[in-house]
């Protein structure tokens, strides 16, 4: 009986040591797929005239939008980590396009638009949760409430969730930051026009508990200003 008893408790240590090396080798696993996924969002800012502090910001910013209008937090982390993906697509346009200082024509603004659909070709065809959720991400964050947006003109609540929380994070920043084509904006005129774009451009209730969250949002942007390289993770 004690021989038994000695076995039983060497197969338990055993499989108590092999669960604990798997979950590491799991979390291995995990931290590099995070990992992979971030650097694709940041390849296409080295094409673009943003920063990488852009990606950093907006994503968080989407995190923080997402929470406040009450969905979960791990709906809210899959948004921080799929968000850096949005203008993945941007590695498709034509440099002389993408890095024009001056305002696209026509022509060269239909090309510009075909973004959206690249990047979520690029993430398209898997059957990984988050990835699925970039590609809706690079899809749908230039759709607008009212129908006006592209590629697909979708309307109101057809407009995926996480692609209108996106399209009011990524709005926002790029307005409040300067580009080679255009200044920042003062942060006032930039909640002024959240609040006039509402029912238009963006989901109202959106911008309603984006306003509240305000501070918050500005305060993460203090800390990871366009001037200063990024050192941080996204986590």
């Amino acid at each position: 009986m004690l021989e038994v008893r000695l076995l039983h408790k060497q197969v338990k240590t055993q499989n108590e040591t092999l669960e604990q090396q798997v979950r590491h080798r799991t979390q291995q696993l995990e931290q590099s797929r995070l990992e992979i996924i971030k650097r694709l969002g940041r390849a296409a800012e080295y094409k673009d005239n943003e920063t990488g502090n852009h990606i950093l910001r907006m994503s968080h910013f989407a995190q923080m939008l997402a929470l406040a209008t009450g969905l979960d937090e791990s709906f809210a982390a899959d948004i921080l980590t799929a968000a850096p993906m949005h203008d993945i697509g941007k590695i498709g346009i034509p440099d002389h396009i993408l890095l024009k200082p001056g305002k696209l024509d026509g022509d060269e603004w239909e090309v510009m638009k075909t973004h959206v659909r690249i990047g979520a070709d690029l993430l398209a065809d898997t059957n990984v949760p988050l990835l699925k959720l970039a590609s809706n991400i690079a899809l749908t964050h230039h759709e607008k409430w009212d129908g006006s947006g592209y590629p697909q003109g979708l309307k109101g609540k057809d407009i995926p969730i996480e692609g209108r929380i996106c399209s009011i994070s990524d709005v926002f920043d790029a307005l409040t930051s300067e580009r080679p084509y255009k200044k920042a904006w003062p942060i006032e005129k930039a909640v002024d026009y959240l609040i006039e774009q509402k029912g238009r451009h963006f989901d109202p209730e959106l911008v309603t508990h984006f306003l509240t969250i305000i501070e918050q949002v500005l305060h993460y942007r203090a800390r990871f200003p366009d001037h200063v390289a990024e050192t941080s993770d996204m986590a």
